[in-house]
């Protein structure tokens, strides 16, 4: 029976990286892999693939996945056509909950491990929905562990504004990576009642 594998972070912890080297071991082995990630990061809203790309340069094409996409179907109908030994998610996070079960079906019905790669929560400490779904029913959790300027791990995501300050409000999903920082809870606490502070006050 293939498993669900969820691996989460805060940003910074090279996820896309894991990803990448993980993806590439199989291929190593023969073994076909089938790669995903978020409409979020597509370039043309119409196009079917995108790229996985890690900060640290490597990149691999992708199938975007979209919301009310049916995981299940898609992958099934690719592997009868090409055949699928495991499947990559990038940006799991922003799998809807539904998705996720479509995906633990893939490993309980097909025997084919999903290896899911996101962050855990956004920039006020809440968890996306992809991320709750998965951390309440894969079959394995892991940790990828980065660190806050202070040396203490990185839990947690800050969003910031042009001018450095942080962001408490607004839409979750963002994808400038330019716009957010890892930092460990208390050094995240201090930054966002900084920006409450001041969000206050220009109210």
């Amino acid at each position: 029976m293939g498993k669900l594998y969820f691996t989460y972070s805060a940003m910074n912890a090279g996820k896309s990286a894991i990803l990448l080297q993980a993806a590439h071991n199989y291929g190593e082995n023969g073994m076909k892999v089938m790669l995903w990630t978020s409409e979020h990061h597509a370039k043309d809203p119409a196009a079917t693939f995108g790229e996985i790309e890690s900060r640290i340069g490597l990149r691999a094409p992708a199938h975007i996945y979209r919301a009310q996409m049916d995981l299940y179907d898609e992958i099934r109908a690719h592997r009868q056509n090409n055949g699928v030994d495991a499947v990559f998610v990038d940006e799991a996070q922003f799998l809807s909950s539904d998705q996720v079960w479509q995906l633990a079906r893939i490993g309980d019905e097909l025997g084919i491990p999903v290896l899911c790669y996101g962050l855990r929560t956004d920039f006020q400490g809440k968890l996306f929905e992809g991320a709750a779904t998965l951390l309440a029913i894969a079959d394995d959790l892991r940790e990828a562990r980065t660190i806050c300027h202070c040396g203490r791990k990185a839990t947690m995501t800050l969003r910031f504004d042009a001018s450095g300050g942080a962001v408490t409000r607004g839409q979750q999903v963002g994808v400038s990576k330019d716009a957010y920082v890892s930092l460990c809870r208390k050094h995240w606490l201090e930054r966002v009642q900084e920006g409450l502070v001041s969000a206050a006050e220009v109210d």
